[in-house]
This record gives C-alpha cells, structure tokens and sequence, in this order.
C-alpha cells in the first residue's frame, strides 16, 4: 500500500476475519430477518383475511376473498412505504450518519409489527385501513434498513471478503421468509387441533371459527421479536470508520473507534486527511455532471437490474400460493376450514424456502469472493429466464395431477437462480461501488428502484393472472392474461435483466475507494473511474 493511503481504511481493507465481523453480520442481518419476516408473512395470511371478513354470502360456492382493492393495498403497501424509507433512509444515512439514524429503523419495525397485528376497527374497512396504516410505517422502517445495513457491512469489512459478508447480511433474509412459514404452520396447527372445524363445503358458517382472528394477528406481531433482541447490540456499535473519516472528517474518532474493534494502535493522521478531503475526486455531488460521468451508468446498472428482478421476485414470492392452487398443489379453498388452509399455504411456503430459497442465498455467501458478483448475476438470470419459459410454454402440462410436483421443483428453482444470482447481487453491489458521501443515497435509489418494480409485481400479478373464464376467476377481478402469459411476461422481464447486468462493474477484491474513486492519485492502482479501466464485466 502507497504511504498516501489512510491507515484506518489500509487496516480495515487487510483486516483479517475476526469477532467483530460475525458480530456485525448478525446485528445488519437480524434487521434483515424482521424485513423479510413482516413483508412475505402477509401472503400467508391474505386468504384467512378473506374468509373471516369478507364472506357474506353463505350460499356462495367458495368462501369470502379480500376484494380486488383491499388486497392489493394489503399486499402492496408496505412495498410504498418500502421505497419511501429507502430514499429517505438512505439520504439521511449519508447527512446524519449510518449509526444515527440505524437505530431508528429497527424502532419503526418493531412498534408497527406490534401495532399491525393490534389493528382495530367496527367494519372489516376500519381493520384493513388500520392494518394498512401500521404496514406502511413498517415498510417506511424497512426501507431505511436496506442501504445502512449493506453500507455499515461494506464498510466495516475487509476487501478479500467483503462480498460475503454483506451477502451474509442479505442471506439472512432467506431465514426470515423461512421463519415465517413455520411460525405460521405451528400457529395454524395449534388452532387447528383446539377448535376442530368442518370444512366450507359442509358448513360455510362454521368453517372459519371465531378464535381464526387471532391467527394472523399473532404471526405479524412475532416480526417483533427478533428485531427488539438485537436493538441493544445495534446502538453500541461505533459508527463506521469510512464515514467518520471520509465524510464528517474525524480522523482522530476514525482512528479511536478502529482501535477499539481491531485491537490494533492507530494514528489520527490529521493532514494526510485534509489532503484526502481536497482531492477534486472527494468533492463532486449526486446530481453533478462528473457524478454522470464517473457513476451515471452505474447507477443506471444498478437501479435497472434490481427494478426487473423485483417485478418477477415479488411476483412469485407474494402469489405462490395462488399458483400452486391453480396447478391443485394446494387443495381448493372450499374443501378447507379457514385454519386448515392457512396451514397448507404455509406447508407449501416452507418447503419452498427450505429447499430452494434458504440455499441460493448461502450458494452466493459461499462463492461470491470466488466467482465474482457479475457472473452470479448472469448466471442467476439466465437460469430464472430459462425456468420461468419451461414453466409458461407447456402451462397446461404442468397442471395435470401426475406432473404437479414436477412443477413445484421447477418453481422452486427459479427462487435459487433468483438467490443464488441477482437477488443478492443487486443488494452488494450498490454497497461497493459509489463514494462514501453518496454511498446510502445511492444505494438507497436502487433498492427504491427495486421496490417499485415490486409494487408492479404486486399489484400487476394480481390482475393479471386472473384466468379469462369467469367461473375461475376470484370474485371481483376483471378478466386478466392467465396465469400461464403472466409467466411468459416474468420470463422476458429476467431476460432484460441479465442484459442490464453488463452495465453493473465488478468489485471482487478491490477496496471500496478503489471501486468509487476516491483514491485517486494514491498510488497504488488507478481507479475504476479515473483511467477507465474498470470493464463492467470482469475480464
């Protein structure tokens, strides 16, 4: 290393793997398992919210479901309020400081989980309004978790492992999506075995029990818990040594808090930091043309790639259920009580994290720093695109009784390629690859990108799926593509994906000032940016 460098990032850089780094990875990833938990534990319960509010005619043939609007505010809000706290979250993370406003988000998550399942009201309207208020200020805390823990991690790692570290972080979304299902199964099958009910077919009337409320209200309200164990752990850590340095200009605190985690002494070097700060490259800001010239068509890879792989990401998360009722994976809803159906749907749920979700993001933890992040995110698109037409193309196959669990396993598979590829991908990315002042902001533009390509998965698969035969289609929904086009869509929109990878730079083994630029003149290797010698894809 060039003595023009900073000790405190040369040291952080080459830092070996150590307690603090495991300790960080899972105070960032407990916020990540209660993000995941809160947004994916909604599509287990939606059907429950049908029957026990909205069934009014007992001599219908099927049970009550959420009306078109109700369940698409129900889905979907969280993911607006999401894409709020992402941009402002991540402006704020680069004013006021990563740790400041980290402790803030983790509040907002636990007081409207708690809330959401307290939600109140005279009318099925009032319940769902107030769940909605509740799951916005949830989504709006969820949002700002998204760019401060993938910075904080980006930040406090070292070059060699950085790319598994804030995987590992993303990974632990993985469990939450797991957790979820099995806390629904067993709060399902408790309910289920005290109040025995008969199914809709024998008595629409007492097939949803009255206790069945309290159901969903406990699974929403346990996204609490995890987050509440963690927020003691996530307001003693010190604030990250990069921003303290690089951005407030303390290189005296950068080296004291350094000191403290890496054991080591450290010295302030106070003019080497004035000298840092003056660099033309350390000074330009977000809407600047040298930002658009250095990082314009990063940022366009980065936000491009995370909009399309949430469009077909949330799409599937959100509605397997009803996929895999349409294939018959799922028995009818009418052939079920109220608790017996939230029971499958979470059984169905769980298999599929289990299996596929959960490993696709270790298989990127694992080999992230090996293979590099722009090959993950090739190969995981090419792989969902592939799956998704085998899927759509031969629809009709698949929804024959003996070919049902050939479908699961291929649906299955397009959660590992979308987990082992650019679902945890276009989270590291943005992490690694923009100066430290505009680092949240940045990231916190692409992951809103990504949340409105979910709210058109959201709200856009709900519509369209709807099969064109009236007596087939949920009560209330205009005629859709079906569910076999939408697949062909979802299959085309990962194609463009992979195609807008190429605009996203490789950051495997490089240290993050190399990747943004802001060493520029040190000595040691010219910047990405600088000499323009940072292909977009690896060479």
């Amino acid at each position: 290393m060039a003595g023009n460098s900073l000790q405190v990032l040369d040291a952080l850089d080459t830092a070996k793997t150590q307690l603090y780094h495991f300790t960080t990875i899972l105070i960032a990833g407990m916020g990540f398992f209660t993000d995941a938990y809160d947004l994916f534990s909604i599509s287990l319960i939606t059907k429950l919210l049908g029957r026990i509010y909205y069934t009014t005619n007992l001599n219908a043939p099927k049970p009550g479901t959420l009306p078109p609007k109700v369940s698409s505010a129900v889905t979907g809000v969280a993911l607006v309020g999401t894409l709020a706290g992402q941009l402002f979250f991540g402006w704020l993370g680069d004013k006021m400081g990563r740790k400041k406003v980290y402790g803030l988000t983790l509040i907002l998550m636990i007081v409207c989980s708690i809330a959401s399942g307290l939600s109140f009201g005279k009318t099925p309207k009032g319940v769902m309004a107030t769940l909605c208020f509740f799951r916005f200020w949830l989504g709006f805390g969820i949002g700002g978790d998204y760019p401060l823990s993938a910075t904080i991690m980006s930040e406090y790692a070292n070059k060699k492992t950085r790319g598994a570290f804030i995987a590992a972080v993303f990974a632990m979304q993985g469990f939450g999506i797991l957790t979820s299902g099995i806390v629904a199964l067993i709060v399902s099958a408790a309910f289920n075995h005290a109040y025995n009910a008969p199914s809709y077919a024998d008595s629409p009337a007492g097939s949803t029990v009255a206790e069945a409320d309290y159901i969903w209200r406990i699974i929403v309200m346990f996204g609490a818990l995890p987050a509440a164990l963690t927020f003691y752990w996530r307001m003693k850590m010190p604030e990250t040594a990069r921003y303290t340095a690089l951005v407030a200009k303390n290189a005296k605190q950068a080296a004291q808090d350094m000191a403290k985690v890496l054991n080591v002494a450290m010295e302030a070097e106070e003019e080497k930091m004035e000298k840092y700060a003056e660099k033309s490259s350390n000074s330009f800001g977000l809407f600047s043309r040298e930002f658009l010239r250095r990082h314009g068509m990063h940022l366009l890879g980065t936000t491009s790639t995370w909009f399309l792989l949430d469009i077909a990401f949330y799409s599937n998360n959100l509605f397997q259920k009803d996929i895999f009722t349409a294939v018959g994976w799922i028995p009818k809803p009418e052939t079920m009580n109220a608790v017996h159906e939230v029971f499958r749907v979470a059984r169905a749920q769980t298999l599929v994290a289990l299996f596929a979700t959960v490993p696709g993001y270790w298989f990127t933890v694992a080999f992230i720093d090996i293979i590099g992040r722009f090959t993950i995110q090739i190969v995981g698109f090419f792989f969902m695109t592939v799956f998704m037409f085998a899927l759509a193309l031969p629809y009709d196959h698949w929804t024959k009784k003996d070919n049902r669990i050939g479908f699961v396993i291929m649906y299955a598979l397009t959660f590992f390629f979308a987990n082992f590829g650019p679902n945890a991908t276009t989270f590291v990315v943005p992490a690694e690859i923009f100066p430290a002042r505009l680092r949240s902001t940045c990231h916190g533009i692409s992951a809103a990108a990504g949340k409105a390509g979910a709210i058109i998965g959201a709200f856009g698969f709900l519509y369209a799926a709807q099969p064109k035969d009236p007596s087939k289609r949920d009560h209330g929904y205009p005629a859709g593509i079906g569910i076999k086009n939408t697949l062909i869509m979802l299959g085309c929109v990962n194609f463009l994906g992979l195609l807008f990878t190429f605009l996203v730079p490789e950051a495997k083994g490089k240290s993050l000032e190399e990747m943004s630029g802001e060493n520029e003149g040190d000595g040691y290797g010219q910047t990405a940016q600088g000499d323009g010698s940072n292909k977009t894809a690896p060479v």
